[in-house]
């Protein structure tokens, strides 16, 4: 069995800093990326891992691209930003700014594909400022143009392993439920056994936290499936616009969960910067039926729904293709981020809401008393 584990340490940092490793994992190989801004507190900047069928490490020619390469993903990217980008105007914009700095020579040093993916997506993000979009390099999926039963199989197991993102379920005293999960499982099937077990444990509860703060989005079927628990019956909670068919789609809660549902529970969600895309519709559609209260930090504004698209055979855009429109507020947290309703830094969030918590069930239970003793 081989393992390799590296760690960085950061005193201080002064310049944006990228590590890349390669690991045997048994049969397989991995292959990785992690970038680490240069803000004061640095955060990951890029994080990415491609997996191999065979044990032997990424040559590095694998890694390397030439002059044909670049400009083959350049044709392909801009051509799917014109057809598909959420924005029909700024997708035009963007496949000219990347044809114009193409032809202009500004990607000719580039000979790494991880260095021109994150250039490319660096354009991209500086014109549009949308976090969804972006190009990704997979030199160990050389030749793959749909994904694999394996590779949909390891996703499976690693979903399963991660217990489908969910990290903690715990009984508070005042009969105040807590739940974190770190992501919105990408396999509505699978993971949705996993939440309703975690919900099924905090089915008396009477207020309940559900703690989003390192969650960076995910499955918005299992979006749909968690908010149903509050909701006593059929409830709109958010419009989805398509630009492949110009259509707007409406998103309901579900009409049977398993379970006992939690309507009159008072609800908090906690969200920090990191919160990001399916983690953000949550908090911001409950926030919006005025459901739930969002304490924490401004979330990071991602509402953009993602298709990726390969665009060669060790390229892939992941580009914009949908939107959410909130039927309460007929926009959404794209840009912005949802802005909660108690800030607190996110380290002192779960406090926050317990306090909130104990003080609203305390305000229900006076009202309960007064209301006993008028009809008295």
């Amino acid at each position: 069995m081989h393992r390799t584990c590296i760690l960085v340490s950061v005193l201080a940092v002064t310049a944006a800093l990228t590590v890349r490793a390669q690991a045997p994992l048994g049969t397989s190989s991995a292959t990785g990326e992690l970038g680490i801004t240069a803000t004061n507190p640095p955060h990951s900047s890029r994080n990415t891992l491609y997996l191999t069928n065979s044990n032997a490490p990424v040559s590095a020619f694998q890694l390397q691209i030439d002059a044909v390469v670049r400009a083959r993903v350049i044709r392909a990217v801009a051509e799917q930003l014109d057809q598909l980008y959420v924005y029909p105007d700024v997708g035009k914009e963007l496949a000219r700014d990347i044809t114009s700095a193409w032809k202009q020579g500004q990607y000719n040093a580039v000979t790494d594909g991880f260095a021109f993916a994150q250039q490319l997506t660096n354009s991209l993000q500086a014109v549009s400022h949308d976090k969804h979009l972006r190009v990704d390099f997979s030199p160990a999926q050389k030749g793959e143009t749909n994904q694999s039963s394996a590779s949909v199989a390891r996703e499976r197991e690693k979903l399963t392993h991660e217990n489908c993102g969910f990290v903690r379920v715990e009984w508070l005293p005042g009969n105040v439920g807590y739940v974190r999960f770190d992501e919105f499982g990408d396999d509505a099937a699978l993971c949705t056994a996993t939440a309703a077990a975690a919900m099924g444990f905090l089915a008396n509860v009477d207020a309940i936290i559900f703690d989003l703060r390192e969650n960076h989005g995910g499955d918005p079927a299992l979006v749909a499936f968690l908010e149903t628990y509050l909701f006593a019956s059929h409830t709109h909670i958010d419009d989805l616009w398509d630009r492949r068919s110009g259509r707007t789609m409406e998103i309901w809660t579900l009409p049977d969960v398993p379970g006992k549902r939690l309507p009159s529970a008072a609800a908090y969600v906690l969200t920090s910067h990191a919160t990001f895309s399916g983690a953000e519709a949550f908090a911001y559609e409950l926030q919006a039926l005025k459901r739930a209260t969002v304490v924490g930090e401004v979330t990071g504004g991602g509402g953009h729904i993602v298709h990726g698209v390969r665009v060669d055979d060790r390229f892939r855009l992941m580009i914009p293709i949908a939107r959410p429109i909130n039927p309460v507020t007929k926009t959404n947290w794209e840009g912005t981020g949802v802005v909660p309703d108690v800030n607190a830094p996110a380290a002192q969030a779960l406090d926050v809401a317990r306090e909130l918590a104990a003080e609203e069930l305390r305000r229900r239970r006076s009202d309960q008393e007064t209301g006993s003793v008028g009809r008295d």
